[in-house]
């Protein structure tokens, strides 16, 4: 990226493309159902952001209640959200910065800054979750934290990666914007 610019067309849109993963990523994780789950027999405890769904048998009929009605859970639910906003919104704002041709790299590097937010909002949510209900829901058997709470973490780590990319982007603007002279390391003969 950093040989041929930002100007060449396929690098310029390589930090706004990984954060439409994380965005990806992130909606998973909230309409996911796999937050946690029974890992054994009998499989009777399933839940996600947002309710908690039970069975008293393997054959039995689901009973759902929502986490809604617990203070962590809405704390969990809203700091995740926030969180999620956040990365919806800078999102926005590195298509609308790449997307203008003079790059403005103070503009970035605000957006960097908003992601490392956005984590704090995320890694917060994720932490609040597994501890409360941990210890204030009921489990029967052996659970795990399943697949979607793995996308919210995968959401959470992308964030803080792509904060370090767009704060250092501006760093290297010469080299970027092709202002620098190319320096050789070797003479020729």
């Amino acid at each position: 990226m950093v040989k041929y610019g930002l100007d060449y067309t396929r690098c310029r849109w390589i930090l706004p493309l990984l954060l439409g993963i994380g965005v990806i990523f992130g909606i998973i994780a909230l309409a996911g159902w796999g937050w946690l789950e029974s890992q054994t027999l009998p499989y009777v405890l399933q839940a996600s952001l947002w309710q908690i769904c039970r069975r008293p048998d393997q054959g039995g009929e689901w009973s759902c209640e929502s986490l809604m009605g617990y203070a962590w859970g809405r704390a969990a639910a809203a700091t995740y959200l926030v969180g999620f906003l956040l990365l919806v919104i800078c999102f926005a704002l590195a298509i609308i910065a790449f997307a203008i041709d003079t790059l403005r790299f103070n503009f970035i590097r605000g957006i960097g800054g908003l992601l490392f937010v956005a984590a704090v909002f995320s890694v917060m949510g994720l932490v609040i979750y597994p501890v409360k209900f941990s210890s204030e829901v009921e489990m029967t058997g052996i659970n795990m934290f399943s697949w979607a709470y793995g996308f919210g973490w995968t959401t959470a780590i992308m964030e803080i990666c792509l904060g370090f990319f767009f704060c250092c982007l501006p760093n290297y603007e010469d080299q970027i914007l092709g202002n620098v002279k190319p320096t050789y390391f070797y003479s020729s003969p």
